[in-house]
């Protein structure tokens, strides 16, 4: 219960602090219908979002709140998805306002064709990162894309499908940040940053009691990809805007499921304004009350910080430990600067 809840307030939490602190001008009165509706205003120009994280981190949990977060009411895959009327297998979801755009369609090689090269697809060796810099600069200049398909299903690169530039678009994947003509692209930049004991808990729940895995398949699973994550996921952290660190917590040494997790939000990126707790620019350490916020051993701790994050002064939101009822954390939001929410619990 207590990892799920942390997990569950880790989604809403900070995309919502995000979407709510990361506001570019052009989107500012821009009104999103109640209908899906693919299309791109006169005069409107798209704002380019980039997440990157490894694999099985969230990434597409994060967006889908990113999205619903930024307006509209309607969101789902492209098309309807498979299984639907007219419906197709596709990684592409669509809101009124966003889309989001898996990186996983711009692999070099489909899953046999890895198979031959001996190359995982963290390798950017595998990643196509010209036709990926041609299609987000078609989107950002309000031309539609055909975009190629990955199948995660069977492995194969289907046919590809239209894309229509809206007034966000979401690009998340592997390698956002490699390719540094994809980076001039990118007006805002996240990282999704599990650290390697999150990540192997997280796999031993998954896999040892949910799929009847051995810790050693397990272990040597995570090792085999661990050299191609440290040379080619990991170093785009120097160059994201925020940073959402998950890490075991410091309040209970024998705990394996309760998390800290840190904003680490960049000073002075436009459109933004980092969140802070209390007192903007000042260094906070607190322990919320237990009668306003239910918290069971090992209990919680905030705290708000001014740091340096690879040479960049940053300001960091840090929430270790866990509670019973996300309803409460309205309590711990009302207390938040520069969230920008139209109302606690939005």
């Amino acid at each position: 219960m207590q990892l799920s809840m942390t997990i569950g307030a880790l989604a809403v939490a900070t995309a919502s602090a995000f979407t709510s602190s990361f506001m570019p001008t052009s989107l500012r009165g821009v009104s999103s219908p109640s209908t899906l509706q693919m299309a791109l205003a006169d005069g409107v120009v798209p704002i380019v979002i980039g997440l990157a994280a490894d694999s099985g981190c969230g990434k597409s949990t994060f967006m889908r709140r990113v999205t619903s977060t930024f307006g509209g009411e309607t969101c789902g895959p492209l098309g309807g998805g498979f299984g639907t009327e007219g419906g197709w297998e596709t990684n592409t979801l669509v809101s009124d306002m966003a889309t989001v755009i898996c990186l996983d369609d711009y692999h070099l090689n489909d899953r046999n064709g890895r198979k031959v090269s001996g190359l995982t697809a963290l390798n950017t060796a595998e990643q196509n990162f010209d036709l990926m810099f041609e299609h987000v600069k078609a989107l950002k200049d309000g031309k539609s894309v055909m975009k190629p398909i990955y199948n995660h299903v069977n492995g194969t690169l289907d046919t590809p499908e239209k894309v229509e530039p809206t007034p966000v678009i979401i690009i998340e994947g592997l390698h956002p940040f490699v390719d540094e003509r994809v980076r001039e692209l990118i007006d805002f930049s996240l990282y999704l940053d599990i650290s390697s004991d999150v990540k192997l808990n997280w796999k031993i729940q998954r896999d040892m009691e949910e799929r009847g895995h051995s810790l050693e398949s397990i272990m040597a699973s995570i090792e085999a990809r661990k050299p191609d994550f440290d040379a080619y996921i990991e170093p785009q952290k120097e160059f994201s805007d925020y940073v959402i660190e998950v890490l075991p917590t410091d309040l209970d040494p024998e705990d394996k499921t309760t998390l800290k997790v840190r904003a680490i939000q960049k000073k002075g990126v436009a459109d933004f304004n980092p969140t802070y707790l209390f007192d903007e620019g000042s260094e906070i350490t607190w322990s919320p009350s237990a009668d306003k916020l239910s918290t069971p051993a090992p209990g919680m701790v905030l705290k708000s910080t001014q740091e340096t994050y690879f040479g960049n002064d940053v300001a960091v939101i840090e929430m270790d430990g866990t509670f019973d009822n996300i309803q409460e954390l309205v309590y711990v939001e009302s207390n938040l600067g520069n969230s920008n929410s139209k109302f606690y619990g939005e």
